[in-house]
Parts: C-alpha cells; structure tokens; sequence
C-alpha cells in the first residue's frame, strides 16, 4: 500500500518525506509544486487539493493520507483551507482511505482565538465529518530549518539589537523539534488507538516567547534588548516583521494574531502511545542553526 503527503513541499512535509522514503513504504508527495530534488521511492505529483478534478484518482490505492496543508498568505486563507479539506475528505472517502493524519496547530478554543488557529481546528472537523478515520495532532512552534516561526525568531536576534515588542513576546508556548513532530506523525500511523483521536504534541519545555528569542540570541552569541510595549496591534507587527525578517506580512500578521494565545500541550497522552525520548529546545535549536 502507498501513503500520500499532501503539502510535500513544505517544512514538515519534506522532513516527512525524506523519512518515509527510508522505510519500504510507497510514498507520492503532492503539492502545488513538484517537490524537488526528486527522492528515490517517492513519486512527486502537482496539483491543486481544493480543485476536486484534479484531485480525482490522485488518491487511488493510497492507504494512508498526511493533511500538512494550510494556506497562509493567500487572500481569505480560512476559506481556501476549508474548501481542501473538503475536497480531501470526500475523496479520500471515495478512494477507500485508511486513516487521514491531520496536523493541526494547538490553541484552546475560546471566542478570543485566532482567525488562524480556528481555520486549524475547522480544518480538523471537516476532516473527521467524513468516513475516513482522522487522528489529529496539535503542535505550535516547529524548530526547524524552514519553519516561519523559528526564522522569525532567528531573524529578529540577527538583525535588531534592540527590538521594540508586543505584548505576545510574554505568551507561552511549547516549542517542538521538527524530528519529534515526524516521530510523532509515523507513530500514529496505523496506530488502532490513535484513530478517530485527537493529541497535543509539543516539546519538553514551556517558555515565553521572549524566552525563546533570548535563548537562540545566547546560541547566537547575541544579547539583545527587549522592550515590551502594549501598543503594537497585530497589522503593525505583521509590517514590523515584514521589513526585519523572510516573512511576508500576509503570513506574519494571522500568525502574530495566533501569538496572543497561549499554545501548550494539557493532554500527554500521545507520551503513552508514541513513547520515545523529546529532543531538547536548544539541541533542536542548534540543529537548526547549524542547517541556516
């Protein structure tokens, strides 16, 4: 049988793959683009999931589906993110699919939440509302080599000295190693007790982000000064972020509106059922690092 990565080309999805294509499993990476270099087992396909003709027979004979996708940065991302959950779980119904793995963002569901991290748990009802058996993983900040979260947060301790911040930077997180969230999606794989089942998975160590900055300043051999300041609203930051950092501000400003919610892990019990060792915030962080 064939697993199939849907959003291939992106941080998790690569490292993803990259891992699945040392096992002896089937894998097609599908993703806007074809994923490149091309890997050796793996069959890249491009085509757009919320277009349900393209996406016709793209699932056939798949057995497994990994959901990486969202759409960030385009104009009325919820909308476009509900309509490829849509198209998916209808046709993974259709192709006969085992079980959908969905990762998803962490974030307590309260009115004050995100437009972002609510299109995340949308994204997840959608998903389960079909007859494929979804298992959910929640995970905020990704360290890794690519991943918008910690490249901001690099490219803030690299180029300010001193960095007027919002209110956000006192919000805790739970950071996760890029290598823990791909354990953690394989181990579910399959996995008769994840199906159907929601997890929180996170890192070993809760911080601020302000924490976390000045503990990638201190592996950058950088001390920068942090002034925290309650006036700068989300669309300021997202401008703020997209003149100092790679992230464009029609990313920056739905992720900076999802920085004021605390995004930790309450429910471990993922620890039971894909037991392994966390790797630590500052050997990912240094991993990381050393790939920049």
């Amino acid at each position: 049988m064939t697993i199939a990565v849907l959003g291939a080309s992106g941080v998790i999805g690569r490292a993803l793959v990259g891992a699945l294509a040392e096992s002896d499993e089937g894998v097609v990476a599908i993703s806007r683009r074809p994923l490149q270099p091309e890997t050796r087992g793996v069959r890249a396909v491009a085509l757009d999931i919320t277009n349900p003709a393209a996406v016709h027979g793209a699932l056939d004979g798949v057995e497994i589906v990994y959901y990486l996708v969202h759409s960030l940065g385009t104009p009325d991302f919820s909308a476009v993110d509900r309509q490829a959950a849509e198209t998916i779980a209808a046709e993974a119904a259709r192709a006969g699919v085992a079980q959908i793995v969905y990762l998803g963002g962490l974030g307590d569901e309260h009115p004050d939440l995100s437009e972002h991290l609510r299109s995340r748990i949308q994204t997840a009802r959608i998903l389960s509302a079909g007859s494929v058996p979804v298992t959910t993983l929640r995970a905020a900040v990704v360290i890794g080599r690519g991943s918008a979260g910690f490249e901001t947060v690099v490219s803030l301790v690299d180029r300010l000295p001193v960095m007027i911040a919002p209110r956000w930077v006192s919000t805790p997180t739970q950071p996760i190693a890029l290598a823990d969230v791909v354990r953690y999606l394989i181990g579910v794989a399959r996995h008769p007790q994840g199906l159907g089942q929601g997890f929180d998975v996170g890192g070993s160590e809760v911080m601020t982000y302000r924490e976390m900055i000045a503990r990638i300043a201190r592996l950058r051999r950088r001390r920068p000064l942090i002034i925290e300041v309650p006036v700068l609203t989300p669309r300021l930051s997202s401008f703020w972020l997209h003149l100092v950092t790679p992230v464009k501000a029609n990313v920056a400003r739905p992720l900076i509106e999802g920085l004021r919610n605390p995004t930790v892990v309450h429910d471990d019990r993922i620890r039971q059922l894909v037991p392994f060792e966390l790797t630590s915030f500052e050997a990912a962080a240094r991993t990381a690092l050393a790939r920049v």
